[in-house]
């Protein structure tokens, strides 16, 4: 049985002055709002805006990056994407459906030229993701566990 790894004795937050700690914080808390919001609306991915909110919380405070660690939902996915830049298939499966579906949509409200410009960009953007490692499971079937 392993034993969990030992805080280290400085943080990055440790040695920000407190109105930068707390802007981090601040940042993490609105990408985290935008990542819920993601989960309703197509146009806002989730995943991107947790780790954001990851990337902040770790630069602001121990406890708030503790908490996103340790979080049930979310730990998983930040502690995958902090060890191996790994991203699960199902969420790149979910974030470039809701790109094809919202680059579809805006084709009809956004005056040409421009209207190609979210296709462009969300097709780069699947194409990095797709590219992305996925997270090795140590219960997955076949794997020794």
């Amino acid at each position: 049985m392993s034993t969990p790894p030992e805080e280290p004795a400085t943080h990055p937050a440790d040695d920000k002055p407190r109105w930068l700690r707390a802007l981090w914080i601040g940042g993490g808390l609105l990408s985290l709002v935008a990542g819920f919001i993601g989960i309703f609306l197509p146009l806002l991915p989730t995943t991107p805006f947790v780790l954001l909110a990851a990337f902040c919380f770790a630069r602001g405070s121990r406890r708030w990056e503790r908490w996103m660690l340790d979080h049930p939902r979310f730990g998983p996915l930040v502690r995958d994407w902090n060890d191996r830049r790994a991203v699960p298939r199902r969420a790149k499966l979910l974030a470039i459906s809701m790109m094809t579906i919202s680059s579809v949509g805006t084709w009809f409200f956004i005056l040409p030229p421009w209207n190609w410009m979210p296709g462009l960009f969300c097709t780069a953007v699947a194409i990095w993701l797709w590219r992305l490692p996925e997270p090795v499971r140590a219960d997955a079937p076949g794997e020794p566990g």
